[in-house]
């Protein structure tokens, strides 16, 4: 037996939806996280258990989503968001021009939502004096959405973001 025959079945996503626009154009406006995370969970959470619910808690984990590529963007490139499901989980898997120097830092960031102390590290983080990070960003959605967060690195200058989150789950 070799290893792809012992790794588990990757879960077929089926895709609901996806938009890409200039990364220029989407950090022209903090308001377009708000109002893009809105859109989109209105348009796949009206077949859900509890539609407004779950409408609400998909759009505050994409909303912190968009707003770590907001944070770090540069003007240059294209942002791209797409959002696939499987069962009770929603997968979001958000690309965008990411600077040479900020991939290690998305790869720590990650790899930080993974370990045994995430939460004891997310709660350190929410009693300092510092506001919110890109890193706790992540370390909220792994915490508070029990979302499994990946990387995808591209040919340079892209990266991908993929984060799966149980929603229905939480939902019920």
């Amino acid at each position: 037996m070799n290893a792809a025959q012992r790794q588990p079945a990757e879960a077929k996503f089926e895709p609901l939806l996806q938009f890409e626009m200039e990364m220029g154009t989407f950090l022209s406006d903090w308001q377009h996280c708000d109002q893009l995370s809105t859109f989109m969970a209105r348009m796949i959470s009206h077949n859900r258990t509890d539609p407004l619910r779950h409408s609400n808690f998909f759009s505050s984990a994409l909303n912190e989503l968009l707003e770590v590529s907001f944070r770090g963007g540069t003007p240059e490139g294209r942002i791209g968001c797409a959002v696939y499901r499987h069962g009770p989980k929603e997968r979001v898997k958000l690309s965008f021009p990411c600077p040479p120097g900020q991939r290690q830092f998305f790869r720590e960031a990650v790899a930080k939502t993974h370990r045994n102390d995430a939460y004891a590290r997310y709660l350190d983080a929410l009693s300092s004096d510092l506001g919110p990070s890109r890193e706790v960003v992540l370390l909220d959605l792994a915490i508070n959405f029990d979302a499994e967060i990946h990387l995808e690195e591209e040919a340079p200058p892209s990266i991908t973001i993929i984060v799966d989150l149980p929603l229905e789950g939480i939902v019920r």
